[in-house]
This record gives C-alpha cells, structure tokens and sequence, in this order.
C-alpha cells in the first residue's frame, strides 16, 4: 500500500466517504480543514484505488487530533487501516494527541494508548430566531482575538485552523459576541449534508450561549440545529435539556498525553468531532 498526503481534491473525497458512514460532514469543510495542516490528511492507495484515509492534523508543536479514520468497506480487515494508523501516529510525532472515538472504536483507541476525557453528545435542537444585538458578524480584523479565546478556552492554539474556519462561506457563518468592545463569544454555524450544525459555541454564561445559538440560527435562515456538546460542561447540558434538545448520539473525547488545561466552563459546543 502507498501512503500519500491527501489534495484537496482527495479530502472532498473522503468527506463523501465520511458521509457514507453517517458522520454528516459539512458542505464546505474542506479548504478549512486542509488549511489547518496540508500534511496531515493522508490515503492509502492500492494501485490507482484510494482505500482508506485518516486526519492527523498537527494543529501546534505540541497538540495534534486525529479523525477521518476511514478504510472503505471492501478492505476491511486486510491490514491497510493498520499501516495508515501507524503512518499517522508518526507524523504526530511525540504530541499530544485527542480523538473523538465512536462507541465501537473506543476499546481499540484505549488499547492504543487513548485515555478518555469525558462523552460529546449530539444534540438535535430547535433555536427560535433571536438576533441578539451583541452579535456580530466576524471581520477579519477580529480573527487574531477570536483564536485568541478559543486557545483560552480550549488550552491549545489552532490559529491556521480556525483562521480559516470563522472567515465566512456561502455555507458558514460566524458571529461574535462583543461586550464593551471586548470579544466574550463566538459561534459557527455550517450547513452540512443534512441540516446545519454550530461548533465551535463558546460563551461565558448560558444565558449568552443560548442566545448566540438562536442568533446563529436566524443568520444563516433555520431553526433546526445540531451541536456537539462536551459533557465536561453540566451548563451546556443543562441549557441542552431547558431547551429540549434531543439526544442523538454520542462520542468519547480521548487523549494520549496530558488533555488541554482550558476552560471548559465556556464550551458549549465542541468546533467539529473531525479535527477538535
């Protein structure tokens, strides 16, 4: 099998492959994704035949997140995904290294040296329009104190990664709340292959979390939402349940190495289950 790092061309591919698989990735989440790392999407090809994939986005010298991990049905147990796993884990190299691993895979990311840090669950939710003055539409003078709140809130800096994930598309959108001129939140909201989801939603309180989500609903024209929400926040699940958001599913944050010391208080809404 020849490893090789994916083109853009090879990641809306795997996206497909993603979609295949029920994961629901977004419309346009390949230029951001790609510009997070270009090296860390590899393929595992067989001849001319593309047969697996995995993410292994180094997203800072000392933090990187696995995802994308995707042997196509048909080589299922001949060994590829084994090969493409190990060629991931050493462009990683020694850092750090968070997942989120489906309920299946979980025994096997343990065994791997994955220790679990708390459950993402998926919440389905309705979010009345509410555009909240405070939220604003992002400019790109704002970016650098955007990333600037995420590594606070999250313990580790994804500045390539999220410089291109709030700059809005045709298909996302991110809004920020601003308080005295001082930038307190922020949230995206994507259309994806079904439905719209929001990730990241950061907040200092949940009364401007929710708000934030209704104002993401009304900006990009729904009222259906879907968002990750990490258990490591009881707010986020409690404005989940005063809301009446539907379970969907869940996954399980894993981290080889130390996880981040952010702020979890503030994350209602993990960014994507794919690269953190």
């Amino acid at each position: 099998m020849r490893i090789a790092p994916m083109s853009l061309a090879d990641l809306d591919r795997v996206l497909d492959w993603a979609a295949d698989e029920g994961w629901n990735p977004g419309l346009d989440d390949a230029a951001a994704f790609h510009a997070a790392d270009p090296d860390g999407f590899l393929m595992g090809w067989v001849g001319d035949e593309p047969v697996a994939a995995i993410s292994v986005v180094r997203h800072n010298p000392s933090y990187g997140f696995l995802g994308l991990f995707i042997t196509r049905p048909e080589w299922r147990g001949q060994g590829v995904g084994g090969k493409l796993w190990q060629a991931g884990m050493d462009h990683l190299g020694d850092r750090i290294v968070g997942l989120d691993g489906v309920l299946a895979q979980q025994g096997n990311y343990a065994r791997a040296g994955f220790a679990l840090a708390h459950r993402t669950i998926r919440f389905a939710a309705s979010a009345p329009p509410d555009p909240w003055p405070p939220a604003r539409r992002v400019e790109p003078r704002m970016l650098p104190d955007l990333v600037g709140l995420d590594t606070f809130v999250s313990g580790e800096e994804r500045a390539d990664y999220l410089g291109a994930w709030f700059t809005d598309t045709p298909t996302r959108r991110t809004l920020a709340l601003v308080d005295s001129g001082e930038i307190t939140g922020v949230g995206t909201i994507r259309a994806c292959r079904e439905g719209y989801k929001v990730g990241p939603l950061i907040a200092p309180k949940v009364a401007e979390a929710a708000s934030l989500l209704r104002a993401l609903a009304a900006a990009i024209g729904t009222r259906s939402v879907l968002i990750d929400m990490p258990e490591a926040n009881p707010a986020a699940l409690a404005m989940a349940e005063h809301l009446g958001f539907k379970p969907m599913f869940e996954t399980a944050r894993m981290y080889k190495g130390a996880p981040p010391l952010g702020k979890p208080a503030a994350i209602f809404g993990e960014t994507t289950l794919e690269l953190g």
